[in-house]
């Protein structure tokens, strides 16, 4: 139909750019659609963040307006004003949020509303208690006003999430369905453009072949080494004729150019052979990468020293080998790069030394003595040492050094910042892991499980004893007269009482009990799988056993001790987070302190004679401790 082959490439290229466009520009409509179907997915799942922040902020709140109220600790008052800031602000940030949705934003408004009042009740009882009335804060949270608003707020927020979760649901829904439409696009779209492309390509192939062949003749001939051989016969068309023109040029410039011929060689073995050595490199890091990979892996699942030690003197000695040298961890608290590893004959300095005994740590970066009199030498060095010294930093923190003795080369280097790097990474993610392990979980004093600790492991097991039927008991515990060991011995006397009587403790329960510093010198004592009756065979010999310990403190006699004893058994009317069983084992503990201290007094159910009783109000408990 066209006599020149330009024409009709462009004519049926035409064809081709005009249906791959039109493919284009649906995919293309399509994705834009996907991409603001899932814009909308994620934003619905910002709303529902942001809503259970801010609920879980309200009940921190409340659970800490309670702790300060009962225990009097001001520290809770402080976590109270904190969380109510953050309810404030994400109930606030969930308006915003739901501005482009009325009914949501409606919702929206109305739980704001219920957190602000209760975020009102909880100032109005903390300041109470702020001013010193703790009876009448207590009577207004036990009036249930404050739980009655927070079930209201919690039933707004359930409400308000399950709207939010069945629009995420149908928005993820939208999104499929349009990714299916893609999806089926491509599937239908591509085979079709692919056979119009064969088609074209099929008629190319009938006015090509000659031509082509001819073209090809010609040069299997230049190949097989006839240089004389041209291209004389007409081609059908302009181009082919200007290929064949083309080629006929070719070849006479072939001829000219195989006199470089030698020169090219030698060019291509000079790129063969850098080539080669680049491969070489390569493959040197990725063996190095795979290696420091696998160390800090390892470093990361260290969870003490030694296994940190273990780690790093197995590996160091191979990504550095022939090199010794030793690690040092800055120590906080005493200014200190003290010894952690050592390798390949060296033995670090067992007592450390200053950060600022280091040059590397002084300037922030390497620092190293290739050659006696090269440089300043370190004054945790000996003189005329060769030696390198990496400096470990994070954050602009020093976290310790890399002492190496030698001379670490150029093709090292690599190595030694990508190790330092991992090393720095793992010194710091196990100081954290250790710091965190201690304070969440544990009492620094006694080494018993502190009361966050208790309270959740409390909440636990009543939902398991209320799932088994399994009985389950807690123990409330506290010294008698121990104002007396801080009055006459001073607090470090009063804190090493503490200590013998938590260690008296853990050895008198199973591992299955869970042994908790309440606060002060009370203990609480979770007893799964037993009645407040069995348990108190048990809390008898303790008892027993801690008013026989001869108290002793820096070798000066402190006399002796005994501790008086509250149990109480859950049962189904009491609250499920615990706090309605502590309250009845610390009401029996008042009682056997009532009593005349050092026994143990079973929670009973109090029978009201219309005068005194047992079961008095908390307060008056602190003057018989």
């Amino acid at each position: 139909m066209f006599s020149s082959l330009t024409a009709r490439i462009a004519t049926f290229g035409l064809l081709v750019m005009l249906a791959l466009l039109a493919l284009i520009w649906m995919l293309v409509d399509a994705s834009i659609q996907t991409r603001d179907s899932f814009r909308w997915v994620t934003h619905s799942a910002q709303v529902i963040e942001t809503m259970d922040d801010a609920f879980a902020a309200l009940r921190e709140a409340e659970s800490g307006q309670r702790g300060f109220v009962l225990t009097r600790n001001a520290s809770f008052a402080d976590s109270v004003d904190a969380r109510i800031r953050d309810a404030h602000q994400a109930v606030g940030q969930v308006v915003t949020l739901t501005a482009d949705n009325p009914a949501q934003n409606a919702r929206a408004r109305e739980v704001g509303t219920l957190v602000e009042r209760r975020i009102a009740m909880l100032r109005g009882t903390i300041d109470q208690a702020r001013r010193g009335d703790f009876d009448q804060a207590r009577a207004v949270i036990a009036s249930g006003g404050g739980r009655d608003l927070m079930a209201m707020v919690s039933l707004r927020v359930d409400s308000f999430l399950i709207e939010e979760r069945a629009l995420r649901t149908s928005r993820i829904e939208a999104a499929d369905h349009r990714l299916a439409w893609v999806r089926k696009l491509a599937l239908v779209g591509g085979p079709l453009l692919a056979l119009l492309i064969l088609s074209i390509s099929l008629l190319f192939i009938w006015g090509i072949r000659r031509p082509a062949g001819l073209i090809r003749q010609a040069m299997t001939a230049l190949g097989q080494g006839e240089r004389d051989v041209r291209v004389t016969e007409p081609m059908g068309s302009r181009e082919f004729e200007e290929l064949a023109d083309g080629y006929n040029a070719m070849a006479d410039q072939l001829q000219a150019a195989i006199a470089d011929q030698g020169r090219s060689e030698r060019e291509l073995k000079a790129a063969h052979a850098e080539l080669m050595n680049n491969s070489d490199t390569l493959r040197e890091r990725g063996e190095v990468i795979e290696l420091l990979g696998g160390m800090a892996h390892r470093m990361q699942a260290a969870r003490t020293d030694e296994e940190l030690a273990q780690v790093i003197g197995v590996f160091v000695p191979r990504v550095l080998p022939g090199i010794p040298g030793g690690l040092y961890a800055h120590n906080n608290s005493r200014n200190l790069l003290i010894p952690i590893a050592g390798w390949s004959g060296y033995v670090p300095r067992a007592e450390g030394f200053a950060p600022d005994q280091c040059w590397a740590l002084r300037r922030g970066q390497s620092h190293f003595v290739a050659e006696p009199g090269g440089d300043i030498v370190c004054a945790h060095v000996e003189s005329d040492t060769i030696y390198h010294c990496e400096p470990l930093l994070a954050g602009g923190e020093v976290i310790g050094t890399l002492y190496l003795q030698g001379v670490v080369g150029e093709e090292h280097r690599f190595r030694l910042t990508v190790m330092a790097e991992n090393i720095s990474s793992a010194l710091v993610n196990h100081r954290l892991q250790r710091g965190l392990r201690e304070q969440t979980i544990r009492d620094p004093l006694t080494g018993l499980f502190n009361r966050r600790y208790m309270e959740e492991a409390l909440a636990i097991e009543i939902a398991r004893s209320r799932r088994s039927g399994i009985p389950l008991s807690v123990v409330m515990c506290d010294v008698d007269h121990f104002k007396r060991f801080n009055d006459e011995f001073g607090h470090d006397a009063g804190d090493s009482v503490l200590q013998s009587v938590a260690s008296e403790m853990r050895s008198r329960f199973r591992d299955g009990d869970i042994v908790c510093r309440y606060g002060g010198e009370e203990f609480t004592i979770i007893a799964p799988g037993t009645t407040a009756q069995a348990l108190s065979a048990r809390v008898e010999l303790l008892r027993k056993s801690i008013s026989e310990i001869v108290l002793k403190q820096g070798g000066r006699a402190l006399g002796s001790t005994s501790m008086s004893f509250g149990i109480a058994t859950w049962a189904e009317p009491m609250a499920r987070d615990g706090s309605t069983l502590l309250q009845a084992a610390d009401a029996a503990l008042y009682r056997a302190k009532r009593g005349g201290r050092n026994r143990i007094i079973l929670d009973m159910p109090v029978v009201d004679d219309g005068g005194d009783s047992d079961s008095k109000p908390a307060p008056a408990q602190a003057s018989v401790r």
